[in-house]
């Protein structure tokens, strides 16, 4: 049974909740966080770079990345330069395409030449994780993030696909592999078991990392009960 102490990977905190945020910087569990729009507009952030400047006084030394939203290139640079501005522990995320489904190799490498760490986001195919491993080689320290849990949603097993990123990845030091969008913590150990070296975990989904390891004939007993106490709780009677 894995438990925490034998995971080698990552895990990095992916959400937009400031409190969740701080309560997780003092985890020493978490080695990272992750963020995108879509996440904060779920948690009423308005302002994005007031947002990011209040974290980044919490989260002072752990990697974190912030995502560009433009889709004009020359847009999607500047925001990227200016991200990268806010703190030496900044990633920033760039979509591996924009919205018309073209490719971000041209501003990623460009980015990259000029030492910028990113994290290429929205990944699914492993023609992707190629085009981004050439796009970063002999760069800086950079992410590449794979929606591992996007895959699985279709009924494809994703560890393949991953193993296969792996490979692609290897010669290249500067890059790691970001297993992205879990859905449960079986991914974590699935992740760690192939080599994977980060995976993003949302805070709801990291509230159950003490079930990891736990006895399943102890757990079973403890479902028993929850069910017993329920029932009397609710007044049931036949």
């Amino acid at each position: 049974m894995t438990t925490m102490n034998d995971l080698k990977i990552k895990i990095f905190a992916d959400g937009a909740d400031e409190k969740g945020i701080t309560e997780l910087a003092a985890n020493p569990l978490i080695k990272g966080f992750t963020t995108n729009p879509t996440l904060m507009r779920a948690a009423g952030v308005s302002d994005y770079e007031a947002f990011a400047r209040r974290v980044l006084q919490v989260v002072t030394e752990a990697p974190i990345s912030f995502e560009v939203f433009a889709d004009e290139w020359d847009e999607m640079e500047r925001q990227a330069r200016k991200i990268t501005t806010w703190g030496k522990n900044v990633f920033v995320k760039i979509p591996i395409t924009n919205t018309k489904g073209d490719s971000a190799a041209g501003v990623m490498h460009k980015l990259a030449c000029d030492g910028i760490r990113l994290n290429i986001t929205g990944m699914l195919t492993v023609d992707q994780v190629r085009t981004s491993t050439e796009s970063l080689a002999g760069g800086p320290d950079c992410i590449i993030s794979v929606f591992a849990g996007r895959i699985a949603d279709t009924g494809v097993d994703p560890i393949p696909l991953m193993c296969d990123a792996l490979d692609v990845m290897r010669p290249h030091r500067n890059l790691e592999l970001l297993w992205a969008s879990p859905r449960e913590l079986l991914n974590i150990v699935q992740a760690d078991a192939i080599g994977c070296h980060i995976i993003t975990v949302t805070h709801d989904l990291l509230k159950k990392l003490p079930i990891l390891g736990r006895d399943l004939a102890g757990y079973s007993l403890d479902t028993v009960k929850m069910f017993h106490r329920d029932a009397q709780a609710a007044g049931f009677s036949l």
